[in-house]
């Protein structure tokens, strides 16, 4: 017993290096975690259950029956943050450079279906490259799978997806469907095609930065809600996004143990707004001393500056925030304010966050380019 007690720890030695410790040590270098170390700071120390570590692809054309690393490219299983139950996947982009296969989607949608059945939030770390070209239709067929269950389960369970890599096809049109998007600064890239497809099919010069990168998503597309300096400083904020949210559609909001005392009096309030209506004041400083202890979650905080959206605590249990910004464009509704308020009051409507709202609006901005923009 003792003997295959051994070799079972043997195996588990081999998966948990993934690609091998030059590819590690490749990770390292470009300044990104591996997909394990990534999982240990998620999660509460020693709460992970992995699953499907020694699953490998079943894929023999172009010679890929002579390379099997287990696990597959794609680490699985459940554990806590704060406690509380969450199912992570986190992408090894050493192992294949984190391709998805037909294999590796089997064991994402097998997570999927279980947080959806247990009704346990669900958070991707994405490092990747897309489909494993090796497997043709049958790994696009996989991410069928994927888009599926992200489908079934909007709504129902938060999906967050953390963008940790450069990510392309696939690997961002499923994040896309979840509930929340937060990429790495300068590591991290998410576009449907590369720079160098980008060149060939439209001949435009162009850097993946400039294409994808988090400055694009986080103030011009506002596909990202969100971005962060490194791995460390996203995988924390994670933790404390998770501590906002319930954990489904059905379950109470988290209450959390509170030492503001409601009664408080701020005097700096008093003087906030200034009596001369033109001149603009910092509604975010209100925010921060209305919701419990200053605490307040700002979500897209580098899109659409004119209106402010997040999640604080009154007496311990969580709120969605909206707020008119006079500080930028003096609080005026434009198409991409509108979008982004939209876009989070359904969120908070799907899982029964109440809202609040802090309104001085001058109105819609006028203009073609905010008509041309649907607004």
């Amino acid at each position: 017993m003792k003997e295959v007690l051994a070799e079972l720890e043997q195996r588990r030695e081999t998966a948990r290096l993934g690609g091998g410790q030059r590819r590690i040590d490749a990770q390292h270098a470009k300044g990104k975690l591996t997909a394990r170390e990534r999982i240990e700071i998620l999660l509460d120390e020693g709460s992970f259950e992995e699953f499907d570590m020694f699953k490998q692809h079943r894929c023999t054309d172009f010679g890929m029956e002579e390379q099997h690393i287990p696990g597959d490219g794609v680490v699985t299983g459940w554990g806590t943050v704060n406690g509380r139950t969450v199912y992570v996947f986190s992408k090894d982009f050493t192992v294949f450079g984190g391709s998805l296969s037909q294999t590796h989607a089997e064991k994402i949608t097998k997570l999927q279906d279980m947080a959806l059945q247990n009704r346990a939030p669900i958070i991707g770390l994405f490092d990747a490259g897309g489909a494993r070209i090796q497997e043709g239709v049958a790994a696009l067929g996989g991410y069928g799978e994927v888009f599926q269950r992200n489908v079934l389960a909007s709504g129902v369970i938060p999906q967050i997806s953390l963008i940790m890599g450069p990510c392309a096809g696939g690997d961002v049109y499923s994040p896309a469907m979840t509930d929340f998007i937060f990429m790495v600064r300068d590591t991290s890239y998410m576009f449907v095609t590369g720079p160098d497809v980008v060149k060939t099919v439209t001949n435009e010069t162009v850097t993946a930065e400039e294409l994808g990168g988090a400055s694009i998503h986080t103030t011009k597309s506002s596909i990202a809600d969100g971005a962060f300096d490194n791995d460390v400083e996203a995988l924390q904020e994670m933790r404390r996004l998770i501590d906002f949210l319930p954990m489904n559609n059905q379950s109470d909001l988290p209450e959390l143990t509170h030492f503001d005392d409601p009664d408080r009096i701020d005097t700096s309030l008093d003087t906030l707004i200034p009596d001369n209506p033109n001149k603009p004041y910092d509604m975010k400083e209100l925010v921060l001393k209305t919701v419990d202890e200053g605490d307040f979650y700002e979500i897209q905080g580098s899109f659409a500056g004119n209106i402010l959206t997040g999640f604080g605590r009154m007496e311990g249990r969580t709120v969605g925030i909206i707020a008119n910004q006079p500080m930028v464009l003096a609080g005026v509704l434009d198409s991409d304010a509108s979008r982004k308020a939209a876009r989070f009051v359904r969120f908070c409507d799907c899982f029964s966050i109440p809202l609040v709202t802090f309104v001085d609006v001058p109105g819609f901005l006028p203009g073609t380019s905010q008509e041309y923009g649907g607004l």
